[in-house]
């Protein structure tokens, strides 16, 4: 199961809205000052999921939650995105290349059915987001940014 750690960004009627940063492979490299792809990642925009979960327990502002997702369905969803399209852009050029033999044609094939697989592959998404095994779920919750309290004598 992949996990992730979110933030409550608010709770109402049992749908919490959470707010996620967008990690990348540099977090866990160590080469990191001898790095461009580091140094590329620093100046690019600071990306970060809004999602909406169902959860019953009332949660607080702020407050930090795991979520966890099956790897069976990152993986299937991962090749929708990408071989829906690519299979398309094949298909569709081939037939066209073997129907009208011309490259123009083909390479018009490739453009509609590249387009027709992302729609395609859109529309299965849309299906398969309804199904309880594509949803994230709630592992554990942390403490409420306000429970815990550190004095210092001095």
């Amino acid at each position: 199961m992949m996990r992730e750690w979110a933030t409550v960004v608010s709770w109402q009627d049992g749908v919490a809205t959470l707010h996620s940063e967008m990690k990348t492979s540099c977090n866990s490299c160590s080469a990191r000052k001898g790095c461009g792809s580091h140094m590329l990642n620093k100046l690019g925009p600071k990306n970060a999921h809004v999602m909406k979960i169902a959860s019953a327990e009332p949660l607080q502002v702020g407050q930090r939650i795991e979520l966890g997702i099956e790897e069976k369905s990152l993986l299937s969803s991962a090749l929708l995105v990408y071989m829906t399209p690519l299979s398309g852009l094949f298909l569709i050029a081939g037939l066209f290349q073997s129907l009208f033999n011309s490259d123009l044609s083909a390479a018009v094939g490739a453009l509609l059915g590249g387009i027709g697989g992302f729609i395609v592959a859109k529309g299965i998404s849309s299906y398969w987001g309804k199904s309880a095994s594509f949803q994230p779920v709630i592992l554990s919750v942390a403490l409420p940014p306000d429970a815990l309290r550190v004095e210092t004598e001095a």
